[in-house]
């Protein structure tokens, strides 16, 4: 028999019987209900910065400030130091109303000229009378004299035998004083005036001067020479466009020299490419150094015919193919010239070709457009190389009914690549011949067996470092604006560091240029730029894994947002339930205590 237990009294008090319950309620309502409502729903909004924190995109800082400060001034300053010496001058001109003079035509020159590497708002003359009687020098802005007086008399000019260079390294053993441009000029020679523009950093005008015009003259000559050529490099426009300049955004050039025979079963030709190599190229791989690093590679093909077509000249008495047809001479269907695997990612090849032609259009000549067969028979491709057509000796006496092997003479090899440095020149922007016809008279340019000479790679260097420097800073720049464009884009902690590196290295550039060493700044340019490329063209930039702040939303909210709201409502309707039982409560106590 199961044990009966006491019954517990009920302390509550009975609900009278006129209590409404959906107006009133006698206990007081409890809070499980609510509390792990919104137990749940701190849980969800506390767990969304640790969600947000697990898909953040990782981004190094750039230095947005010294980008926009970069790309909004990145130009370079370089110092230009002049002086002119005037020597048996009989009338002793003022060393003073000569550099005026001097002085007004170099800015009346570059009036018009606003590119990169001029020196419009840093230049320097000093002027030297150098007479019989006396010696009068002007005191430059930079307080230094660059000529001692007697160094140099008139009878050091040999005007009979004109020995050219050996005035040139006269002056360069006088006035060698670097990134120091002189003219000298030397009344006497004999009638007319004779100019000449050196190897090194000098160039001396000749002639008999006597009245007041003729000084004018040379005067204007004298400020050409410095503008035009030490300044300019003797190009048309004053400007060598960098954008067009054969080097590679990684400072690289690789020259491809490519001997082509169109038709092997006529003949066969090589070449001893390795002493060119060693004799002619290496010289010009190191002055060219600071602008690029050069390598070289060669290669000899056969069964390599031209796509153009030639036609028979008895006048000339060789087959003729004219400018007209130098858009369709190179045959890039049958000429595999890219096969080199040193030149790759962003680097530079130039493409130098020897054409052999075949026996049925031999001897083939260049047909310019003044009538005349042209002296190099080749012609060059902006930012492609150059096309040398060789004919082989007696081509047109040749009847062979089997093919013979042959190599190119030492003659002929060094002619075929004199006429390749011209060219390598002419795509440099410099000018391929030893003649240069001015406003103010005719200048004879001395030729260097480096190829360049040393105010002409003065020039390489100024316009290359302010091309790259531009490049870098609006590469810079195209970087900047696509990060602060997309908020979710890894940006890796190697390209923040290649990004300062870059401004690092153009900052150098600059103040090298200040200092004028010209070399050190081409250097260091090209450094800033390939640091720059290489920080832009990074491959975590080029990752779908970053997506923007809509993508996001879109992934998560179909899972979060339907629990989020449910979460939430329930939430809000437990809360407004809550509200209204204590409220009930709350009336009923009041109930109670007016009746007692």
């Amino acid at each position: 028999m199961s044990e009966i237990s006491p019954e517990v009294p009920d302390n509550r008090q009975d609900a009278p019987s006129h209590v409404d319950p959906n107006s009133t309620r006698i206990t007081k309502p409890g809070v499980k209900r609510l509390v792990l409502t919104l137990s749940v729903l701190f849980s969800l909004v506390l767990g969304f910065p640790f969600l947000w924190k697990s898909v953040e995109i990782y981004r190094s800082s750039l230095p947005f400030g010294e980008i926009s400060e970069m790309e909004s001034n990145p130009s370079l300053s370089f110092p230009c130091r002049f002086q002119a010496v005037f020597i048996n001058f009989n009338s002793n001109p003022s060393p003073n109303h000569l550099q005026l003079s001097i002085l007004d035509k170099i800015t009346e020159l570059t009036s018009n000229s606003s590119q990169c590497g001029a020196c419009a708002n840093d230049l320097a003359l000093s002027v030297t009378v150098d007479s019989i009687s006396s010696c009068t020098q002007t005191h430059p802005t930079d307080n230094s004299n660059y000529y001692r007086c007697g160094a140099i008399s008139a009878v050091d000019f040999d005007f009979r035998n004109d020995d050219d260079d050996g005035v040139d390294e006269l002056l360069e053993s006088v006035l060698g004083v670097k990134n120091v441009y002189s003219v000298v000029v030397v009344n006497g020679g004999g009638e007319g005036i004779r100019a000449v523009v050196g190897k090194y950093r000098h160039a001396w005008i000749v002639g008999s001067v006597e009245e007041e015009e003729e000084e004018s003259v040379l005067v204007s000559r004298v400020a050409e020479i410095f503008v035009k050529m030490f300044v300019n490099g003797g190009t048309e426009n004053g400007l060598i466009r960098g954008e067009f300049m054969p080097v590679g955004a990684d400072r690289r050039i690789v020259l491809s020299f490519n001997l082509l025979n169109a038709e092997p079963n006529d003949w066969v030709y090589d070449w001893d490419f390795q002493r060119v190599d060693e004799t002619l190229l290496a010289p010009i791989i190191k002055v060219l150094g600071p602008i690029a690093n050069i390598s070289v590679e060669s290669q000899v093909l056969y069964h390599t015919p031209k796509s153009s077509f030639s036609y028979w000249d008895e006048k000339w008495k060789s087959y003729i193919f004219s400018t007209k047809d130098l858009p369709f001479f190179v045959n890039s269907n049958e000429w595999h010239l890219d096969t080199s695997i040193a030149a790759g990612g962003r680097s530079k090849i130039l493409q130098f070709v020897v054409y052999v032609p075949s026996a049925k259009e031999c001897p083939l000549s260049l047909l310019l457009p003044t009538g005349e067969i042209s002296k190099t028979n080749g012609f060059i491709s902006p930012m492609w190389g150059g096309v040398v057509v060789w004919n082989p000796p007696g081509c047109l006496n040749s009847e062979t009914n089997h093919p013979s092997r042959h190599t190119m003479s030492r003659e002929d090899l060094q002619a075929v690549f004199e006429v390749f440095m011209g060219q390598l020149r002419q795509l440099f922007g410099l000018k391929s011949n030893n003649l240069y016809i001015g406003a103010s008279g005719t200048y004879h340019l001395l030729p260097s067996g480096k190829g360049f000479t040393e105010w002409e790679l003065d020039v390489l260097s100024r316009q290359f470092a302010c091309f790259n420097l531009h490049s870098c800073a609006t590469t810079l720049g195209s970087l900047s604006r696509l990060v602060q464009s997309l908020p979710r884009m890894i940006i890796m902690d190697e390209i923040g560091k290649l990004v300062q590196f870059s401004l690092e290295a153009a900052k150098l550039a600059q103040s090298n240029a200040s200092l004028g060493d010209n070399e050190s700044s081409a250097v260091s340019s090209g450094q800033a730029r390939s640091l720059a490329e290489d920080a832009f063209f990074h491959p975590s930039i080029m990752s779908i894994s970053y997506y923007s702040f809509e993508h996001c939303f879109a992934i998560y909210s179909p899972f979060f947002l339907p629990v989020s709201m449910h979460v939430l409502l329930a939430a809000l309707r437990e809360w407004k339930r809550y509200k209204q039982e204590k409220a009930k409560y709350t009336a009923w106590k009041v109930e109670v205590k007016v009746e007692s």
